[in-house]
């Protein structure tokens, strides 16, 4: 994944040793200097990597690219999609120079993409795919993310998976990159194994894959069900806690995606059977150097960060960049989220995790 190539760049270039993205005429005479501001809006606060990571890591990185001139303005929408549009024209008010947009509904935020196309800002989306005139997308191969999660199950299922039933816990209908998730999954999963019960879940919210999970419980039986797909790590969370408030002996293997530190912590109790790593390092810092590239004018380099292609309902061939993803079980921690500095030992093997960690030889 290339993370250590990343972190190199991120720390040389916030010591003062790279001037701008590249090293090329292009980037030394850029069309804009560097005192630009990006808005940056992200979609919730219940899916912790955003708060923690995403705009830190966005803030820190465009500052780093543009000599402490460049600023982050940012606006969090709270899971709604009507506050995010009005972050968004606001923003658009005070004439920001770019756009990352993480969006809440892709549908309900492609008006406020087009007032921001009037008035000439360009618009990044990122993480999810928005609707509307979107001048570039960064995210990770969102097929690819459940594909690795149906590898997941199918795995842990093994010689039984023909007989078993599972129950998936898909995300927000309203997110473009839930229907991907769902057709990477489905690819492994299809006809492979009983899929008893399948559920969107509302705006990502826990409390609703809760609900819907007790539904499943009820109609699929406790003792019935060999595993189940949930789309990201706040849902399995809510999904063991319906399984154990259920009574569940043994929990069956559950799927995840982000890893948050609550969900390596369960993967570390052997609660829930993985998470979906998405280096928060590299899309941040492809999205910040994207947002730059754009605000400043720097063609070339805007290209050459956009080598693959992506189509929305309202769009062709956005030019794309494409993150790649990895599977983290108790076996890879270490070799993962420790590696590339996203949490510590002492982070992850607290008091209520020592012996677990211990067990697992994450010392």
């Amino acid at each position: 994944m290339a993370l250590a190539a990343a972190a190199s760049a991120l720390l040389l270039t916030a010591c003062g040793a790279v001037d701008g993205i590249g090293g090329s005429e292009e980037s030394a005479v850029p069309k804009k200097g560097n005192d630009i501001t990006v808005g940056l809006l992200l979609p919730d606060k219940s899916t912790s990597r955003f708060e923690r990571f995403d705009h830190p890591l966005i803030a820190q990185r465009v500052a780093a690219l543009t000599q402490g001139k460049g600023k982050v303005r940012y606006a969090n929408a709270e899971a709604s999609a009507a506050k995010q549009s009005e972050q968004l024209e606001k923003m658009i008010a005070e004439k920001v120079d770019v756009l990352l947009v993480d969006a809440v509904d892709a549908k309900a935020v492609a008006p406020a993409v087009e007032k921001a196309e009037e008035a000439d800002i360009p618009v990044i989306a990122y993480d999810r795919l928005a609707e509307g005139p979107i001048d570039a997308y960064v995210s990770h191969d969102n097929e690819l993310v459940g594909e690795v999660q149906g590898r997941a199950i199918m795995g842990a299922l093994g010689t039984k998976a023909p007989t078993s039933k599972i129950v998936m816990m898909n995300g927000s209908p309203a997110d473009p990159n839930t229907a991907r998730f769902k057709k990477g999954a489905l690819s492994e999963l299809r006809d492979r194994v009983i899929i008893a019960k399948s559920y969107d879940t509302r705006e990502w919210l826990p409390e609703v894959a809760e609900a819907n999970m007790r539904k499943a419980i009820q109609s699929v039986g406790l003792d019935d069900i060999a595993a189940v797909y949930a789309a990201n790590d706040g849902m399995a969370g809510a999904v063991i806690d319906a399984l154990k408030k259920a009574g569940a002996a043994e929990l069956p293997p559950v799927t995840g995606q982000d890893a948050d530190l609550a969900a390596v912590q369960r993967i570390v109790a052997g609660e829930q059977y993985m998470t979906v790593y998405k280096s928060f390092l590299e899309e941040t810092a492809k999205a910040a150097e994207l947002a730059v590239a754009r605000a400043q004018g720097r063609s070339l380099t805007f290209d050459s960060l956009t080598p693959d292609s992506v189509d929305s309902p309202t769009q062709k061939d956005i030019p794309s960049m494409l993150v790649p993803v990895v599977a983290v079980t108790q076996d890879n921690i270490e070799d993962t989220v420790i590696r590339d500095g996203v949490y510590t030992v002492k982070d992850i093997c607290t008091p209520a995790y020592a012996a677990d960690c211990a067990a697992i030889g994450l010392n």
